[in-house]
């Protein structure tokens, strides 16, 4: 992924109808008319939160000429394209190819499947994932029942990149994040960073029920350099990452 110096703006060419047949830039806008390919960069700049401005400084382009060619007002060059690609690791085909359904995936009650806590001989908790059909998610909800422990019972914290949420359903649950620990009743949450050491613990005497859910999260000081390999996203978190 490209989030290098900005290319220099003398690289910026006009659209290609300036100095091509007539015939052949009506094709071209056409084509791109029909590819919606200004809709495309649009969609992928505010996906990242990214002003024109902050693009036209990592492409080289300037900010009045992108503003057109999503609008449909310019035609690019492949070497516009490919600029673009880049900064949002994609490839120059990503702009040609019949463009993707939006995500939308249904998972039936009865299609989940509830798997024990990993790593340990006697599970504390269970948990069933919400989303596992969905490919290249950025966040994963689980369904997690915990269940009753005895107070010097020991329960294993774990770590994970990223933020987590956790809302209680039902039932008494305990979580200590670092050296704090705070009750939760029903109706109550807790947001925190993941990062820091944290476990669970149902403190009732029926097991506790809440939804939790782990959000992902590249390190800033990362987001130059290469992309960091991502989490294996199984149907459920492990006693090192996930609930």
């Amino acid at each position: 992924m490209f989030f290098g110096k900005a290319m220099p703006n003398h690289l910026e060419p006009a659209a290609p109808h300036f100095d091509a047949p007539p015939e052949t830039a009506h094709t071209a806008e056409a084509f791109i008319a029909e590819k919606r390919i200004g809709e495309r960069i649009r969609r992928l700049r505010l996906k990242r939160s990214m002003g024109l401005v902050e693009l036209g400084r990592l492409t080289g382009l300037s900010a009045s000429f992108l503003s057109q060619l999503e609008t449909g007002r310019v035609v690019p060059t492949l070497r516009n394209l490919a600029r673009i690609a880049m900064v949002f690791g994609r490839d120059l085909s990503y702009f040609f190819e019949p463009e993707p359904h939006p995500l939308f995936r249904l998972h039936r009650r009865s299609e989940r499947v509830r798997l024990p806590q990993s790593g340990v001989d006697h599970p504390t908790y269970y948990f069933e994932s919400l989303a596992w059909m969905v490919p290249e998610r950025q966040l994963d909800p689980y369904y997690a029942e915990f269940l009753p422990v005895a107070t010097a019972a020991e329960v294993r914290p774990h770590v994970h990149p990223g933020y987590e949420f956790l809302y209680v359903l039902q039932g008494e649950l305990e979580i200590k994040h670092g050296e704090r620990t705070h009750s939760l009743q029903i109706g109550d949450s807790v947001y925190f960073d993941a990062g820091t050491s944290h476990a669970y613990r149902c403190t009732g005497e029926q097991p506790a029920v809440a939804l939790i859910v782990t959000m992902h999260q590249i390190m800033p000081q990362l987001a130059m350099g290469p992309r960091l390999a991502a989490a294996p996203r199984t149907a459920a978190p492990t006693s090192e990452s996930g609930a």
